[in-house]
């Protein structure tokens, strides 16, 4: 006779009943629909999406914070910041309210709503990265909350259900004068107050415009986005903290781990793929070899610094070659000249030792020669500025990478001021950012200042959008824009043999 122990249930059965995991189950590949154009961000997306929309769409997320986080370190006000931003948040995670009647509306809201919660597991790793991250996405939603029809808006804060206690007709006769003090009205005034915990509104508190009694903040109803928008944070900050404790579990899955940390290195500053189409700059003929000192004006610090180098030493180490012939073949210039440029470069050796040990290197970087995958693409494409400051720092003798992430204070600020940069102000300001190891900040800084009268003319004849002037992440873009605003109005001008210019 066969006994049976019923008391043992097999783990498959166990599963299938198990209402935790029913309840998941039933949730897993859920489809939410987005009522408001706003959102706090409470509940997780749990759909399928692609590792492609994984990753795409937490980098143009990505963009948007970088840029936000670009007008707050070069002091935009609130105003410029916003126009600023329109148009990036138009290209990169547009998110338009109802009235507007578009047919993508959830899909906007999807792609919102995921690209958040991807950044959020990116940045969670460490109490850095949480504050920025939430300092960044708070400013975001602040932006996007000022922005929306009052209408939507309105209803997205009633369906908060925030614990804000109305202030009475009684407290509010009580307080009368007091309250009239804080909101800064001389006479009768019928708004609604709120009162909720002080530390709830730090921002308020400190620039003194709700009235403070018995632990209570009393807050007027026009005030209410910084309510809303301080309660944003902390949620968003409590939320981060959880993240981070459940990120641990996350190191099993080889898909995402690589994809999370490419996105929590890419916050110092957004990688940025570089086109053919970049070399292709209106007004500029083929650029010869003997052309480069003259281009040379237009560089950023990282390849001037690797230009001027060359020039005095007649020579530059392997790194410093890689990353200065990339960006020359990104500027346009072709391999043959490229070839005539190294050779007379390197004019203290002859031309045998130049063709064995240097020749190939050069020919490679093009495409020209080495592994059929090289070939098919060309070869290498120009450095970023991300990679520039990831890489590994340069040694004795070296001169590649980012200056202003590898020199020390003292050398950096003569390097600029050899390049031109005189305004104690900016060199200041500089310092400061490299300091706090805001690089790409510093750079864009001194390119904005170096092209300060031609930036304000684009802006004022409106001949440049907004997005011809969002912050330069790659080397070769700051050439392009620094050549077309230092030739603006000059018509087809050509570089030619000798860096002169003629009209062609």
């Amino acid at each position: 006779m066969i006994r049976h122990d019923y008391s043992r249930v097999d783990p498959k059965r166990r599963a299938n009943i198990d209402h935790k995991k029913k309840q998941f189950a039933t949730a897993e590949y859920q489809q939410l629909n987005y009522e408001h154009r706003l959102n706090f961000y409470d509940l997780p997306p749990t759909a399928e999406i692609t590792l492609e929309e994984f990753e795409t769409w937490a980098i143009n997320r990505l963009k948007v914070l970088s840029e936000l986080e670009g007008c707050s370190f070069r002091n935009k006000g609130p105003e410029e910041t916003a126009e600023y931003m329109k148009g990036i948040l138009d290209k990169h995670l547009p998110l338009k309210s109802d009235s507007s009647r578009s047919q993508k509306l959830q899909d906007e809201r999807r792609r919102d709503h995921y690209s958040h919660f991807i950044l959020r597991l990116a940045f969670s790793s460490t109490e850095d990265l949480r504050r920025r991250f939430s300092r960044l996405e708070t400013m975001l939603f602040r932006l996007r909350f000022k922005d929306d029809d009052p209408r939507e808006r309105q209803g997205f804060v009633h369906s908060l259900n925030l614990e804000w206690d109305e202030v009475k007709e009684d407290e509010k006769r009580e307080l009368r004068e007091e309250l009239l003090a804080a909101s800064g009205q001389k006479k009768g005034d019928d708004q609604e107050w709120f009162k909720v915990d002080w530390e709830r509104v730090p921002e308020l508190v400190e620039q003194r415009r709700v009235l403070l009694k018995r632990g209570k903040a009393y807050v007027p109803q026009r005030e209410q986005m910084s309510l809303v928008v301080a309660e944003f944070t902390r949620k968003l900050d409590d939320a981060l903290e959880l993240t981070a404790r459940a990120l641990p579990r996350l190191d099993e899955d080889d898909r995402l781990a690589p994809i999370l940390a490419h996105l929590a290195q890419s916050f110092a500053t957004p990688d940025a793929a570089y086109s053919s189409t970049d070399a292709n700059i209106d007004g500029l003929s083929a650029i010869r070899a003997t052309s480069i000192d003259t281009l040379a004006q237009n560089f950023p610090l990282c390849m001037r610094n690797l230009h001027m180098t060359l020039r005095e030493n007649s020579h530059l180490k392997h790194y410093g070659r890689l990353q200065y012939s990339l960006f020359l073949k990104g500027i346009g210039l072709s391999l043959d000249e490229c070839l005539v440029f190294w050779r007379r470069s390197f004019k203290l050796i002859d031309d045998d030792k130049f063709q064995k040990e240097y020749k190939y290197n050069i020919r490679h970087v093009y495409g020209d020669v080495g592994g059929d995958a090289n070939r098919r693409g060309r070869g290498y494409t120009p450095y970023s500025c991300q990679k520039l400051l990831t890489e590994p720092a340069p040694g004795p003798g070296q001169t590649h990478g980012c200056p202003y992430r590898t020199y020390k204070p003292e050398n950096l600020i003569p390097l600029l001021q050899r390049v031109g940069v005189n305004d104690r102000d900016v060199l200041k300001t500089v310092r400061e950012d490299v300091g706090k190891q805001r690089y790409h900040v510093a750079c864009n800084r001194v390119f904005e200042w170096s092209h300060k009268n031609e930036i304000k003319k684009v802006k004022e004849d409106g001949s440049w959008s907004v997005n011809d002037l969002d912050t330069i992440v790659h080397p070769n873009t700051y050439f392009k824009r620094s050549w077309l605003l230092k030739h603006l109005g000059e018509g087809n001008v050509g570089v030619v043999n000798g860096g002169e210019k003629m009209e062609e």
